[in-house]
């Protein structure tokens, strides 16, 4: 098993849907591949890729920005690790790939959020130094009131 990390190309983000379906199941698939192909015309927006040799195990979003109150601040989104691979310390090299990688870009903090119930992404973040600095909060302004 051979580890690496880089980004994934704007004309290859479909093939993040496999990992990125195991962690949003409620988004319909034609408006989560409406929405990556979208995110991909962003600046502010690339995807990381985890690879053993050429297969995709493991991705994070990220989002950069400038935030009055961090400076450059960089966050990882919808981060996933394939469930066969867990438990072998790949998320941690991700992050650790991460948090070189934005540091040569520029960026002095990373913000991230996770939902209130993922419990092993809470240990997993405090153990890399994370902590709690505010709520997420959101409001669904579409008819349906949902979120998806």
């Amino acid at each position: 098993m051979e580890i690496t990390f880089k980004t994934i190309k704007k004309e290859d983000i479909l093939t993040v849907l496999p990992l990125l379906r195991k962690l949003n199941t409620t988004t319909p698939d034609t408006i989560l591949k409406e929405r990556l192909l979208e995110m991909t015309t962003y600046n502010t927006y690339e995807c990381i890729g985890a690879f053993d040799n050429d297969k995709l195990i493991g991705i994070s979003g990220l989002w950069y920005s400038l935030r009055h109150y961090s400076g450059k601040s960089v966050e990882p989104d919808h981060v996933i690790i394939d469930e066969s691979y867990r438990g072998k310390n790949i998320g941690k090299q991700l992050f650790n790939w991460i948090y070189e990688y934005t540091k040569q870009k520029g960026y002095e903090v990373i913000e991230l959020n996770t939902y209130t119930g993922n419990r092993k992404s809470h240990k997993f973040y405090y153990n890399e130094g994370f902590e709690i600095y505010g709520f997420h909060f959101v409001k669904v302004m579409r008819k349906d009131k949902k979120l998806y």
